[in-house]
């Protein structure tokens, strides 16, 4: 027997978003940050180093390289993505668009995924909310759609998911097969042909791109969850035991082809028993993943009585609960915190929109007002900033521009003024409907987070691109190189450069970069001046002479030496 619901939902409760509203809404969070913007640093213009060496041929398909150096996420799929997108391109599309239309597509995968993996989560038993004695409550179908439009809301609005789902990285792709196997396993017993598709795909998909050990652990805690499930669809039973093997399977055959590809490797780094340690992750994960944490602790205490039913858990708040913790155990123990905890927001996002039937007005408005304050307060700081770079007004931030950024000279574009107009417009109008308008809606308390995040980052992608381009960036710091070069050489050699720089030479300045004291004699050398300690030394008297130094326009911490060889160079 069903223990009972915290949902009590009316029909009145369930009407759906508008379509076109939703529609609008994810092409407005998709498409900023893809389009007309430079590489970025570090992680972003490295991949597309690695995917422009595959391109062009200069790197082994299964062993990307760049100068002899292998990627830091040894990942095979989203570098060969981005270079199938260069190479099948036409000419007038840049190489660098070309390499994020893949990522474009594959952010749209996930808002996609996490839509559909919440709506049949929300379609199990368990989940449905109380029935009337009279009739009158909100329809599974209904229900379920409601409720995933509040997880998808979920989703967009939380703050870690917009600068690391708009790099051409394969944490994108991770999220994005994520994502993916989320749907396949929440849809298993509704779509079950679809679902083994797609978990064939997902699972497939993170072994490439580099998340082995977080596929294996989604795959294997998934098997015992549908295994222990005690829902009383039809034929569940007989089925179950069918299904668990069948995901334990796949997820053994994909252990050894991760094995036979090499993409095994240990990052494990056990955390620090320091304050500061604990302070930065426990910062790190109140910020990240908000909204949708409060939210998600909220469904797990008024949905307790569901998370274990029978002595089996309850596969619509296990199934997510999993998945988060999976992510959060190797967010807490990896170096790349942010890039771990990513993989956490689907599930997030599902377990926080089960708590949307149970909230309270007073909690609601709570919700409505702090997403008002905090997203105006952004929107204004955007649009204050912008101002005093085009005018100079006001003084103090002007001047604090200026010292941050040297160098920098702005510029009005209209187009993208016209747009961040059009977007602010669109965000005083949405504050006007969720005050009017809808208030039954049990998504009606995402409405506001989702619309100020996909506002902020639009207008920080139109107003602040050039100003984001000119700090991050690698493009200025190799034009005013190769200004001090005078003509472009057929190679520099270089030291202690980062991956990020190394691609930065190859792809802003067109430069074939070769390790130091090659058989290249290059006639110029860079070398990171943090690095410079270990520059090789030969018996014989250095040929190179200090010519400049270099700071990155916003890094003051970056720096590089720049090297003549004083000694000719080989023909």
């Amino acid at each position: 027997m069903n223990q009972p619901t915290p949902a009590i939902v009316a029909q009145g409760a369930v009407q759906r978003l508008p379509r076109i509203a939703l529609l609008l809404l994810c092409i407005a969070y998709v498409l900023p940050g893809f389009l007309g913007r430079e590489p970025w640093k570090s992680a972003d213009i490295a991949a597309l180093g690695y995917m422009t060496e595959l391109a062009r041929g200069g790197a082994n398909w299964f062993a990307p390289r760049m100068m002899g150096l292998p990627p830091e996420i040894d990942a095979l799929l989203p570098y060969w993505l981005g270079a199938w997108a260069m190479q099948l391109a036409p000419a007038w599309i840049v190489p660098d668009f070309a390499a994020r239309i893949p990522s474009g597509l594959l952010l749209a995968l996930a808002l996609l995924a996490t839509w559909y993996g919440t709506y049949y989560l929300a379609r199990s038993p368990q989940a449905q909310p109380v029935a009337f004695a009279f009739g009158g409550e909100a329809s599974p179908p209904d229900y379920a759609r409601a409720v995933a439009d509040g997880g998808l809301l979920a989703f967009i609005a939380s703050l870690g998911l917009a600068q690391l789902s708009h790099e051409t990285t394969p944490t994108l792709a991770q999220l994005s097969f994520t994502a993916l196997l989320f749907y396949a396993l929440a849809a298993l017993p509704y779509r079950t042909l679809a679902s083994a598709i797609a978990g064939v795909l997902g699972l497939t998909g993170l072994v490439l791109s580099g998340a082995p050990f977080m596929a294996m652990m989604f795959g294997a805690g998934s098997a015992l969850i549908y295994l222990l499930d005690r829902s009383s669809e039809p034929d569940m039973g007989r089925q179950k035991i069918s299904w668990a093997g069948g995901i334990a399977i796949l997820t053994v055959l994909l252990a050894v082809l991760a094995t036979g590809l090499d993409l095994w490797r240990w990052r494990i780094e056990l955390p620090e028993a320091s304050w500061i340690r604990w302070r930065n992750q426990g910062r790190l994960l109140l910020w990240f993943t908000w909204p949708a944490w409060p939210l998600a602790l909220w469904t797990l205490w008024r949905w307790r009585r569901q998370l274990v039913h029978g002595g089996a858990p309850s596969r619509h708040l296990a199934l997510p609960l999993w998945f988060a913790c999976v992510a959060v155990g190797t967010t807490m123990t990896t170096g790349a915190a942010d890039r771990s905890l990513l993989l956490a927001l689907p599930a997030l996002a599902a377990l926080a929109a089960f708590a949307l039937p149970t909230l309270g007005r007073s909690v609601a408005a709570l919700i409505d007002w702090f997403t008002l304050i905090f997203f105006s307060g952004c929107v204004i700081s955007v649009w204050l900033v912008w101002i005093a770079v085009q005018t100079g007004v006001p003084g103090q931030i002007a001047a604090n521009i200026t010292r941050l950024a040297p160098g920098f000279k702005p510029s009005f574009t209209v187009a993208p003024f016209l747009i961040a107009i059009l977007a602010t417009l669109a965000w005083f109008w949405l504050v006007m409907w969720r005050a009017g308008r809808h208030r039954a809606a049990i998504w009606k308390s995402l409405v506001l987070p989702a619309g100020g995040a996909v506002l902020c980052w639009l207008l920080l992608m139109t107003l602040w691109l050039p100003l984001l381009d000119f700090a991050r960036s690698y493009a200025p710091l190799v034009h005013r190189t190769m200004v001090i070069l005078q003509r472009p050489p057929r190679c520099v050699e270089v030291h202690g450069l980062n991956r990020g720089q190394i691609a930065a030479f190859q792809f802003h300045g067109q430069l074939t970069t070769k390790p130091v004291n090659s058989q290249a004699r290059c006639p110029w050398l860079i070398v990171n001046r943090d690095e410079v300690h270990t520059l090789p030394t030969t018996s014989a008297p250095t040929p190179w002479t200090l010519h400049s130094t270099l700071r990155h326009q916003y890094d003051r911490d970056e720096n590089l030496l720049i090297y003549k060889r004083t000694i000719p160079s080989g023909p």
